[in-house]
């Protein structure tokens, strides 16, 4: 590859989006099937039944230490950390970092799991800032990734989630003791064949459930302790298929374009990031096409995280948010396809001509991108962008999470967006671009389950 940043690797392109949006796909090879048994069958069973997530292999881990870790990481994300200063571990944080102008890089969890130690879960362009702040500050605070997804290596530790109506009775049957009470995003400490583990209450599907993570040594026997004690339950593992299309009924915008490309105060970290890195090999995919990189962007507003800011403090991207805050010009809302638009797409693919891009159920767009933009339309003009759709077989729906301008985010309101792509990629088949009529409804688009929701 062409230079050894992702600084020298754009002064090789017209702009960023050329590069990006030409980039091939790749898709993934770690251990994490697309199916176990059949992605519908693992759809229904977390909202059925229960459905356990292994976890251990898709998320990169980096560990935060120091005794002024907590003000690194106050500094460079919008949260507040009154509760980590002034409580105990084991706490649990949906960290959401932003660049100066206030858009959005990117959100993982954080673990509190010991006095000055921290753990950072999920992409890696989160935990790479967060790494490059801790080398350029003169805090006391060391990083270290103990874990990156197609590492040869194993992951330190285990991690599994169980989801469903059944998932708490599953596991108060394979804890030792009564399983306690953990609210949502909550944390406490659980045994399981004498095994110590973590458990954050979660809520995926919007049902009950913890996410429980110890050391890898005994990831075999406590996964098959959770299968043992759900299989009177009809438990299933689920696969990446179904897993990933959990995010669009819930709201949870992952992976936006990480706000990095064009800002000159984001040079500096543009020549730190090599040309191997994540952020340099993304590709965007969808109908949106825009030659400005800064159209791509979301802030953390617009993701509906503005009730995680703590103007109190100071962080990276405060000012740009307040103003962001006092002018909301997009509102995050699920986009409900028109059934016949969809069915049409599928019968394009029998009759003579030009078809339509193919809807590959149920995670639709990641088969070909890694972060999706569709363009939303109302009476001839873009008023929004839509992302992530997938199909969801308990509400027989296709859905996607969109943001859209505030005119038009009342539920009800009918807009459309342009379905296809117009990418030069190997993974995108030649196709004829077509308008899908949607219908506005709030986001998250599936309640009703989980606790302390």
């Amino acid at each position: 590859m062409a230079g050894s940043s992702l600084a020298d690797l754009l002064t090789t392109v017209e702009n960023p989006v050329t590069m990006l949006r030409n980039n091939d796909f790749e898709g993934h090879t770690y251990d994490f099937p697309d199916e176990y048994s059949h992605w519908i069958e693992e759809q229904r069973a977390v909202r059925e039944s229960a459905a356990v997530v292994d976890q251990s292999y898709h998320m990169g881990v980096m560990r935060i230490e120091g005794s002024e870790a907590v003000d690194l990481l106050s500094r460079v994300s919008i949260n507040n950390y009154e509760n980590v200063r002034n409580g105990d571990p084991p706490q649990a944080r949906n960290i959401s970092v932003c660049n100066p102008d206030g858009y959005a890089i990117g959100d993982n969890i954080l673990f509190y799991t010991d006095e000055e130690t921290f753990t950072a879960v999920g992409g890696p362009w989160v935990n790479n800032w967060i790494r490059y702040n801790a080398e350029i500050s003169d805090l006391d605070v060391d990083t270290e990734v103990v874990f990156r997804p197609f590492d040869e290596r194993s992951p330190e530790e285990f991690r599994f989630q169980v989801q469903g109506p059944d998932a708490l009775t599953i596991l108060d049957e394979v804890v030792d003791g009564s399983l306690p009470d953990i609210p949502f995003f909550q944390m406490d400490t659980v045994s399981i064949n004498g095994v110590e583990t973590f458990a954050l209450g979660h809520g995926m599907a919007a049902m009950p459930g913890l996410e429980i993570f110890g050391p890898y040594e005994a990831h075999d026997e406590v996964l098959e302790a959770i299968l043992a004690a759900g299989e009177q339950y009809g438990i299933r593992q689920m696969g990446s298929k179904a897993y990933k299309t959990g995010k669009i009924g819930s709201g949870w915008f992952v992976m936006p374009l990480p706000a990095i490309y064009e800002s000159d105060e984001m040079a500096d970290y543009r020549r730190w990031l090599s040309a191997d890195s994540m952020e340099a090999n993304l590709s965007i995919g969808g109908s949106f096409d825009s030659d400005d990189i800064t159209d791509y962007y979301i802030s953390p507003v617009e993701r509906g995280q503005g009730k995680l800011i703590d103007f109190e403090k100071d962080f990276i991207g405060k000012e740009a948010l307040r103003e962001m805050m006092d002018d909301r010009e997009r509102e995050k809302v699920t986009l409900v396809w028109d059934d016949d638009d969809v069915i049409d797409c599928f019968a394009s693919l029998f009759r003579e001509g030009e078809t339509y891009k193919f809807i590959d159920l149920p995670d639709t767009a990641s088969t070909w991108s890694h972060t999706h933009y569709d363009e939303i339309v109302k009476d001839g003009k873009t008023v929004g962008l839509s992302k992530y759709p997938g199909y969801l077989y308990y509400k027989r729906e296709m859905l996607s999470l969109a943001t859209i301008d505030r005119e038009y985010s009342e539920p009800g309101t009918t807009v459309s967006f342009v379905w296809g792509d117009q990418t030069d990629t190997a993974q995108v088949e030649r196709h004829q671009l077509r308008e899908i009529e949607a219908t506005v409804a709030p986001a998250p688009y599936v309640r009703g389950g989980r606790r302390d929701m």
